[in-house]
């Protein structure tokens, strides 16, 4: 099932894709993409529902963020060997964590903004996870369970804020439009195998990111867990679990990221997005 939220931003109403592409609203039968409603047995009552039933959307809207109410965005540093030696560090033991904000959040076609002063902006294509159940000491083993699904999330960063500006990572990744989510949230049952999943992304039709979820150093369900020790993950969080290399940064020489450019990215089976890059 791929679920959807539409409309302008802080006003999106649920949807479902059907199996033509077509927009379903949901707006009759849950209040938003968020919260209870990625919990398992509601989920399963959607699924129940037939999309043909469902009122079809019109026209073109504004697709946003994939879930709403999201309390918190976990992000995995360094976790492909092969992006940690293109950042000239070494693969870390355990995960390394750090947090974007909420305000960081837009739709997966959403302008981008290049912060003011910005001089090394920077893409990440990476698998987002979406938790759909309260998950506080969970067992790798059980991981997976506490999943409502997956959708593509683009970690944008400002390197100069990230690495040279004291500090820990969270200067460089929680500027406003930072966390493009979505287009759609792929319900956990309909994603046999994250640890097999491709990843891609191009800058002005020129791909530079290409990579594979089965390089990840610590998969999905260890990630969950893990995590799980250190905070209690809600309904709507969302795990941003790495990047693949290919980022500007690791480019000989460095290519970053200006006003005017086009990002395009996307994660088998969870869809594609599609960013402009405007001056903030």
């Amino acid at each position: 099932m791929k679920l959807v939220r539409f409309g302008a931003p802080g006003a999106e109403k649920p949807a479902l894709l059907d199996a033509h592409g077509a927009l379903r609203d949901l707006s009759q039968h849950v209040a938003d993409i968020a919260g209870g409603t990625l919990a398992p047995d509601a989920l399963e009552r959607l699924r129940r529902l037939d999309p043909e039933t469902l009122p079809r959307v019109d026209g073109s809207p504004r697709i946003g963020p994939c879930v709403g109410g999201v309390g918190k965005i976990v992000c995995v540093g360094l976790n492909y060997s092969d992006h940690a030696a293109e950042s000239g560090m070494a693969v870390p033991p355990e995960p390394v964590l750090f947090l974007k904000p909420s305000s960081s959040l837009c739709g997966p076609y959403d302008d981008v903004e290049i912060p003011r002063g910005s001089e090394k902006a920077d893409w990440e294509v990476e698998l987002g996870v979406v938790i759909g159940a309260c998950a506080k000491y969970v067992p790798e083993d059980r991981a997976l369970e506490y999943v409502a699904g997956y959708c593509v999330v683009n970690d944008v960063s400002e390197r100069a804020f990230q690495l040279e500006r004291a500090g820990q990572w969270d200067k460089g990744k929680a500027h406003d439009t930072f966390a493009p989510v979505g287009p759609w949230l792929v319900t956990a049952d309909a994603v046999p195998d994250p640890q097999d999943l491709d990843l891609w992304l191009e800058v002005d039709g020129h791909r530079y990111q290409s990579g594979s979820t089965r390089t990840m150093v610590f998969g999905v369900a260890h990630l969950v867990s893990y995590i799980s020790r250190f905070m209690t993950l809600h309904p709507g969080d969302i795990i941003s679990t790495g990047t693949p290399p290919g980022v500007g940064m690791g480019q000989k020489p460095s290519v970053f990221l200006r006003p005017g450019q086009i990002m395009r990215l996307g994660v088998t089976g969870l869809g594609e997005q599609r960013q402009r890059t405007v001056a903030a």
